[in-house]
């Protein structure tokens, strides 16, 4: 019996121009240090609850552009398995997340050699709770386009641990040039603040935003959104910049929150003016606790571990999972 060969067109599928004109664009080298600029990989370990899921949706957006926003995940993968596709992606960092019966965690890694930082959250917020809470949120388009800037505050106290915990947080975000940085991709915060009393890592995330000082808020819309005001009820035009008191939002501004820009940024902020610096939270929300440190990737020697070498933790019992997989 003569065999039919399959005439069934295979359909052509059209690459996305765009997704790859945008990957072609993306610098891998960074132009201060001439390092490879870090790339992350935000993912889980072991069944995640919905919120946590969405904790991880938040941090992975955080960390744009330099990061797996669409990383797909299986129950199957271990962690073997990212480390092999990280490095032909040129990915140095994996944030991890995974929930015990008592607490959630966060181990910030190294690739492919370590360390990593294993932390505990006590308490965390998602973006759309931040968002929630906020009568006027902001986020803009092209709020993401720039990786965010790092702060610490409360690290310097000499401590070894705390000293390996700001490097490793520096070296998750591309170095900046105060010389030749542009000020319109400085639009969000990523904000560290320890205390040494409770031990605990206050971690948030800010958008920056700039407004002129001695601009009265009407003003500032009206140039901002291009919108016609609405003048029926008045005698003048003077009267639209008076009737809200010229300056009334900017009077009050504290002068240590000002700065002078050296060029335009946007239509209202222009160069050799005093604008005030604004944050609003954007999310997510964290307060951590450092409990471990390991040599390498989710294994290897204890380099710090805040409950002593005689107590057996969860934190552990997660990296020892990993190492068997």
């Amino acid at each position: 019996m003569a065999r039919f060969q399959n005439k069934k067109r295979r359909v052509f599928v059209k690459p996305n121009s765009k997704k790859i004109k945008q990957q072609q664009q993306q610098p891998s080298v960074d132009h201060v240090t001439g390092d490879k600029i870090p790339k992350s990989f935000v993912f889980s370990r072991g069944k995640l609850p919905n919120s946590l899921k969405q904790l991880q949706g938040d941090l992975r957006k955080l960390m744009s552009p330099y990061t797996a926003l669409n990383l797909k995940e299986k129950r199957r993968n271990n962690l073997k398995d990212f480390l092999n596709v990280a490095g032909p992606m040129g990915v140095t960092h994996f944030l991890i997340l995974s929930k015990t019966s008592t607490a959630p965690y966060l181990r910030v890694a190294r690739t492919p050699q370590g360390p990593t930082l294993t932390m505990k959250i006590h308490e965390y917020s998602l973006a759309s709770d931040i968002a929630q809470s906020q009568k006027h949120p902001r986020c803009p388009r092209d709020l993401f386009n720039n990786p965010p800037l790092i702060v610490l505050s409360g690290f310097g106290t000499g401590e070894q641990h705390l000293k390996l915990t700001t490097i490793m947080f520096q070296n998750i975000f591309p170095a900046i040039d105060i010389k030749t940085v542009k000020l319109t991709s400085c639009q969000r915060i990523v904000l560290l603040s320890y205390n040494k009393d409770t031990k605990r890592i206050d971690f948030r995330h800010y958008s920056v935003r700039l407004q002129p000082v001695g601009v009265s808020g009407r003003l500032r819309k009206f140039v901002q959104n291009h919108q016609v005001p609405n003048l029926k009820n008045l005698q003048d035009v003077s009267d639209f910049v008076t009737r809200a008191g010229y300056g009334s939002e900017s009077e009050a501004d504290d002068e240590a929150a000002t700065v002078t820009l050296p060029s335009d940024i946007g239509r209202v902020n222009k160069a050799s003016s005093k604008s005030a610096v604004r944050l609003q939270e954007i999310g997510p929300r964290m307060t951590l606790e450092l409990i471990k440190i390991e040599e390498g990737l989710c294994t290897g020697g204890i380099i710090y571990n805040e409950y002593g070498n005689g107590v057996r933790q969860e934190g552990a019992k997660e990296g020892e999972e990993d190492e068997e997989e």
